[in-house]
């Protein structure tokens, strides 16, 4: 493998923090260009176009950033557990802005606050796998103190994202990290940091997306 070298927390930070403005001034836009038609319009049919492109995307930014704060924040204390029902409903509720849709099997259960975050960082590659849209597969299953999580993208044109492929195991300290890209590369930082190994591959047409301990999840 390719020697790898970590970037700075400050550096990463920053990326990350590009990555979530990057993800929410679309629809933060949209909803000030909607106020402007408001303040501005006399049509009714006017005024109700721009009052539904806000409540549209109002809910939309609502959603992306709750994402973002189980995807990249520190929701829950030290060593906290969160339900996966909740990150079923914030990964749904980003779905509503893409074009794929969402299949989730994973049990009722509370798992590690990383392991949620990792499983969402997966889900965004996931979709990145699959611009033209199609369906993306989230799978938790064994021991879900040391749980396998999957994500396979259905969709034509799929394939691995470049960024992924890239950063995923780590940078190549010839290659530039860029906002785009910090994604992956955190999204494996976070799973080496549980003791994880994590791939992108196809199968197939399919893309597929793995974390799993090398013991395949179980006790030791």
């Amino acid at each position: 493998m390719t020697e790898t070298t970590d970037v700075s927390a400050l550096e990463l930070a920053a990326l990350m923090c590009s990555r979530v403005c990057h993800d929410v001034i679309s629809p933060v836009g949209a909803i000030t260009n909607g106020l402007e038609v408001l303040a501005d319009e006399e049509d009714p049919e006017m005024k109700a176009h721009a009052m539904e492109l806000i409540t549209k995307s109002a809910a939309q930014a609502s959603a992306k950033l709750q994402f973002a704060r189980l995807c990249f924040g520190a929701a829950g204390s030290a060593g906290a557990e969160l339900d996966l029902q909740d990150a079923k409903s914030v990964a749904e509720g980003l779905m509503m802005g893409e074009r794929a849709t969402l299949s989730w099997e994973a049990p009722a259960a509370n798992i590690g606050k990383d392991y949620v975050k990792l499983l969402l960082n997966m889900i965004l590659i996931g979709v990145a796998a699959i611009p033209r849209g199609g369906d993306v597969v989230v799978t938790v299953d064994g021991d879900m103190a040391k749980p396998t999580l999957r994500v396979r993208s259905t969709g034509q044109a799929a394939r691995v994202p470049e960024e992924a492929a890239k950063f995923l195991a780590g940078r190549d300290p010839d290659r530039f990290l860029d906002a785009r890209a910090a994604q992956p590369y955190f999204t494996g930082l976070v799973a080496r940091s549980l003791g994880l190994s994590i791939d992108a591959r196809m199968e197939g047409e399919n893309f597929v997306i793995e974390a799993l301990f090398a013991d395949g999840g179980a006790d030791v």
